[in-house]
C-alpha cells in the first residue's frame, strides 16, 4: 500500500528534487502547502510560473532579471571599468548587500567541473570574452569564484586567456579560506577580500 496518495507523493518528489531539500524537508514543505488556503496555494503557484516566465538573463552580465539590460548594467553611476566575475546570481546579491563594490558583474552560472560533466563551454565564458572585446573601457576583471579547486581552476583559466589582452585580472584575497562559498561569507570578510584582491599569476 502506498505511503501517500499519488498526488502528494508527486509533490514531495518534486520538492525533494530542489537543491538543499532532503526527504524530510520535502515532506514538511508538501504538507505545509497542502494546509494552505486555495488562495495562498494559487498565489504561490502563480509566483513560480510568473518568475519562470518573466525572468531572463541579462544580455550583458548574464544575471537573472525582468528587464534587459538589468538595473545594474544600465545604472550610469556604476564603474564601467571593473567587472566582478561570480559563479551564481546569489553571489551578486551577496556583493550588493555589503554596499562596497560599485563596478559591474558577470555571472558564469557554474564553474569548470569535469567530475560533474561541466566544461568551460557549459558556463558563460564566451559571453564574458565577447563582452570584454566589445568594451575596451573594462580595465580589470575580478575573479570572485569560490575558493574551491573548481573555482580556482576557472579563475586561472580566465587569467591565462586574458593575459595577452592587458586587462588586469585579480582574485579575492584575505579572509576567504579554501573551500568556502561566497554566498555564505559575512559582509566584513567579503569586503576585506575585495579590498585585498591580488593579481592572478599564471
Amino acid at each position: 500500500m502506498a505511503r501517500y496518495s499519488p498526488s502528494v507523493q508527486n509533490l514531495i518528489s518534486k520538492l525533494g528534487s530542489l537543491p538543499g531539500i532532503g526527504g524530510k524537508s520535502a515532506q514538511r514543505l508538501a504538507f505545509h502547502i497542502l494546509s494552505m488556503s486555495d488562495e495562498d496555494a494559487n498565489s504561490l503557484a502563480e509566483a513560480i510560473k510568473d518568475a519562470h516566465k518573466l525572468t531572463v538573463r541579462c544580455s550583458s552580465c548574464q544575471n537573472f532579471t525582468d528587464s534587459d539590460p538589468c538595473p545594474i548594467c544600465s545604472d550610469p553611476l556604476r564603474d564601467k571599468s571593473t567587472v566582478c566575475v561570480v559563479e551564481s546570481p546569489r553571489d551578486v546579491s551577496t556583493f550588493e548587500r555589503m554596499h562596497e563594490y560599485k563596478g559591474l558583474y558577470h555571472v558564469l552560472h557554474g564553474v569548470y567541473n569535469p567530475v560533474s560533466g561541466k566544461s568551460m563551454n557549459d558556463i558563460t565564458l564566451s559571453q564574458l570574452f565577447d563582452r570584454l572585446s566589445r568594451h575596451p573601457e573594462i580595465k580589470e576583471v575580478i575573479m570572485a569564484t569560490n575558493q574551491t579547486a573548481e573555482g580556482n581552476a576557472t579563475a586561472l583559466y580566465v587569467s591565462r586567456l586574458l593575459s595577452p589582452s592587458g586587462i588586469k585580472v585579480t582574485r579575492l584575497a584575505s579572509g576567504l579560506p579554501m573551500g568556502s562559498d561566497i554566498e555564505f561569507t559575512d559582509d566584513l570578510t567579503l569586503a576585506s577580500a575585495l579590498k585585498g584582491r591580488v593579481n592572478i599569476t599564471t
